[in-house]
């Protein structure tokens, strides 16, 4: 079974995503894109500190900012994160969640062939084709 719980919880997070797309939609409607995501943004980090003092595990947070390499990439990638964030919003306030949502998961190719070049990751032909068709996908719902 945990040889499936990252399909379980990648699951979770499709849906989880799904309902980020939607809910902003609704919420965007006559505001301005950045500031939803600020306020989105704090909810997110109360929500998250709150997981931290539920599961007592701050020290975890502090062994991160003892190595800084780790550090380094975090924060990397939470200013990745922030800005998909803005873009996404923005995209979302005049765009379709369909087609939008859609675009956006061509961070699945990019993040594919990122991972190809730079951490010499591998994948199988099928693995390839999967990236092929979600590429051929996103044309198709993104211009559709």
């Amino acid at each position: 079974m945990s040889d499936y719980l990252w399909l379980f919880y990648a699951l979770l997070s499709a849906l989880a995503a799904a309902l980020v797309s939607v809910f902003a939609k609704i919420g965007l409607q006559g505001f301005d894109p950045n500031a939803a995501t600020v306020i989105r943004a704090l909810i997110m980090a109360a929500f998250l500190v709150l997981i931290m003092c539920l599961q007592q595990n701050f020290s975890e947070v502090l062994n991160i900012f003892s190595h800084k390499k780790a550090l380094l990439f975090i924060v990397l990638s939470g200013i990745a994160g922030a800005s998909s964030w803005l873009f996404y919003f923005l995209a979302l306030k005049y765009g379709k969640v369909a087609q939008v949502a859609s675009v956006d998961k061509f961070s699945v190719v990019l993040a594919t062939l990122i991972a190809l070049i730079f951490l010499g990751e591998t994948i199988s032909w099928v693995a390839g084709l999967g990236v092929g068709f979600i590429t051929l996908g996103i044309l198709l719902v993104a211009l559709g």
